[in-house]
């Protein structure tokens, strides 16, 4: 009878905490509610081990909407991060049918309204302690009617642990259960046609219902357009689906049929589905286009403006090689082709590793860290002084007899390192092709990820490894002389121009201040390398050499403590360049949102400060009186997604559109146009014939 009425006790407990368990947001505008979050569950209590749904309810002001997975032309998804304790799990959020509606422009999305629930599946561990839990979720979402507003806010739910539970919410649950998407009595097959995909689809149930649609819902690099109901008979349909990406041969979306209550939406995506691929592509013809692509713009790494100092030193040292013998030239050539491929391959292995850990995978990810930044500025400088002549890099004494032994173990390891810095110097940039190519590397299995940083180490090595394989040409280049202390003297000067552009990029990234910090270490840097060629010679004593060595570690990590760990790590970072200067904007997802909705075209800079394409293309093409006058006349909102930092907005942007960084120009024409993407270099003809189809706004007199 005690544990009866314990048990009971508990049941009585239970409901009345989950009585008053549920948090909830608001989100007010100008004295509106426009949206109420709120967690709820479908069980009274948690049983350890055993799953339960929870879910996020969304009900938002009357005309106003909330979007889908997949929002259409405009909008953005809702958002839902839940802060579960150690060991809880959490499933995919369960989108139930959304509607189709079309804003002004013709602009078409997908979304709700009135209210909504996203269902989630929670999971507890077996062994659960205290007598309650509390669950919180951080919610975002974006709720528009004539104009966009973002908001976002935390909900939280707290439940009792007990061994058994009941039911809760359960009106609320069966009626956006029912609305979610079922697999049932569907066949579907997909096959392409110039620009489009047709998707054929037979279902008895859907012959039954009026009208009957395609809700697409691709993944984030792809570009659908509106699709259409082609043709009907009887069970059987026939949609178009605008895709003009032509390595695509279907994508996951809903077919939903009915109105009111009596809607049906079938999942495409979770039926068997015979695809007809495009004859004139087979997977493996792609993969090698691609890869070609990534040789391409790896060889033409080698003319980019960040790559050039480097290159150059290479070249002098082929300079110095002239008239050697030509095994030990081919020798040079392949250790520094063996430093680009070492440099390239491990940055694969660790994008490999980053994308099977959930992380976004981006070319040039190290450049948003700005303590990435600043050791290369420190090793820009140590081998800029090495060329002035300040200290010689030498290696250690172990590695010196094995130098005297094969007489070019020096000459190797420095080869092989210029061929790491010319790489690393060479990650900001993305040179024609390569765009291309490392998008669509992104996409694909690890194998792919490294077969194509393998194509674009080829590309860059390819020139060195042809000279070094035919010393016969190294006959055009100047015989070796006194000339050559002055041309080694003058590279020393184009590695400071490098590291002024670095520390320009520090300065972007965490502010002038940090600038100064920095320097103030590169300047300690430089007195210890000082000292290494001053005081450490090949006659020093021992004892002579070993108290410089430990006056250059202390200065060394002591400047290190104090201008980097302690007034560098201090420093405010900088707000985002490129704000509302010229008359760029920043980018937010929200605000290109508004502008669509809103029927503006739109173009969007996809920048960074570290980038140097991107400065070339702006300093020669979008900051050109012409093409601004081209922007102005049309009125064109321009937008500037900064990346320096690295932003998650940002980086889901050009992962949507197929990119691995910046740059990135992308034109939204307006109306139903499609997108339009520009190439990495840019011309003002491009550009300028580009706006030119943009529709000249009427101006009422």
């Amino acid at each position: 009878m005690v544990n009866i009425g314990m048990n009971a006790l508990r049941r009585v407990l239970a409901f009345a905490i989950c009585a008053f368990a549920v948090s909830a947001h608001g989100q007010m505008y100008e004295g509106q509610r426009l949206v109420t979050a709120e967690a709820v569950a479908n069980v009274s209590a948690i049983v350890p081990g055993e799953p339960f749904l929870a879910g996020v309810l969304l009900k938002m002001a009357p005309g106003w909407h909330t979007y889908w997975k997949y929002p259409g032309d405009a909008g953005i998804p809702t958002d839902i991060k839940w802060q579960l304790p150690p060991g809880w799990q959490a499933g995919e959020i369960q989108w139930p049918m959304p509607l189709k509606l079309n804003e002004p422009g013709d602009i078409q999305i997908y979304g709700y309204h009135d209210d909504v629930l996203l269902i989630q599946q929670l999971t507890p561990p077996k062994n659960l302690a205290g007598q309650t839990v509390k669950l919180s979720a951080k919610v975002s979402w974006l709720v528009c009617e004539k104009i966009c507003i973002p908001g976002d806010g935390t909900v939280e739910m707290t439940l009792p642990v007990a061994p058994a539970n009941s039911p809760a919410n359960a009106e609320l649950f069966a009626r956006f259960q029912k609305q979610l998407p079922q697999s049932r009595d569907l066949s579907a097959s997909w096959s392409r046609e110039k620009g489009a995909l047709l998707l054929k689809a037979k279902s008895a149930e859907l012959a039954k219902l009026e009208p009957v649609d395609f809700f697409p819902s691709p993944a984030e690099n792809v570009a659908v357009g509106h699709p259409q109901l082609q043709s009907r008979n009887g069970d059987q349909f026939v949609f178009r689906v605008p895709l003009e990406d032509a390595n695509r041969n279907s994508i996951p979306g809903l077919i939903v049929a009915g109105q009111g209550e009596h809607r049906l939406a079938l999942d495409v995506s979770a039926v068997p589905q015979a695809a007809t691929a495009d004859h004139g592509s087979s997977p493996f013809g792609q993969l090698l286009r691609f890869l070609v692509f990534g040789f391409i713009g790896g060889f033409i790494l080698n003319l980019m403006p960040c790559v050039l100092p480097v290159i150059s030193l290479k070249v002098f040292g082929f300079v110095q090689q002239a008239g050697q013998s030509r095994a030990r030239i081919l020798r040079s050539g392949v250790v520094f082709v063996a430093g680009i491929f070492v440099w390239f391959m491990g940055l694969a292995l660790v994008l490999v590793l980053l994308k099977s850990a959930g992380h976004e995978i981006t070319w040039a990810f190290q450049f948003t860290n700005a303590w990435f930044v600043l050791a290369m500025s420190a090793i820009v400088l140590v081998f800029a002084l090495n060329l002035f002549g300040v200290f010689e890099i030498s290696l250690p004494q172990w590695l010196n007899r094995t130098a005297v032994a094969s007489g070019e173990a020096h000459g190797d390891a420095g080869s092989f390192f210029q061929g790491v810095f010319a790489t690393v110097l060479a990650t900001p940039c993305t040179a024609p092709f390569l765009g291309t190519a490392l998008g669509f590397a992104f996409t694909q299995s690890a194998t792919v990820i490294l077969l194509m940083f393998g194509a674009i180490a080829a590309g860059m090595s390819a020139p060195y490894l042809l000279l070094s394989a035919q010393p016969a040409w190294l006959k055009f280049l100047p015989k070796p002389g006194p000339w050559m202390v002055r041309v080694k003297q003058l590279m020393g000067f184009l590695l400071i121009a490098t590291l002024l552009f670095l520390l320009s990029v520090l300065g972007a990234q965490r502010g002038v201040s940090a600038v100064i910090w920095a320097s103030a270490f590169l300047l300690v840097l430089s007195i210890a390398c000082w000292m290494k060629g001053a005081f450490i010679t090949p006659m020093v004593t021992f004892a002579r050499r070993s108290v410089v060595l430990l006056l250059m570690l202390v200065l060394v990590l002591g400047g290190g403590w104090y201008f980097v760990f302690g007034k560098f790590a201090s420093a405010t970072p900088a707000v985002a360049a490129g704000g509302a200067s010229a008359g760029w904007e920043p980018f937010t997802p929200e605000r290109l949102a508004i502008e669509l909705q809103q029927g503006h075209a739109v173009f969007i800079d996809f920048t960074a400060e570290w980038c140097v394409t991107c400065k070339f293309n702006e300093a020669t093409v979008l900051e050109t009186d012409a093409v601004r006058s081209a922007f102005s006349q049309r009125q064109i909102v321009k937008l500037k997604a900064d990346w320096t930092n690295g932003d998650a907005a940002i980086t889901k942007m050009l992962k949507q559109f197929g990119r691995p960084g910046v740059p990135l120009y992308v034109l939204y024409p307006g109306g139903t146009a499609q997108p339009y993407i520009f190439p990495e270099l840019l011309t003002k003809n491009i550009v300028l014939q580009k706006l030119e189809t943009v529709n000249h706004p009427i101006v009422s007199k």
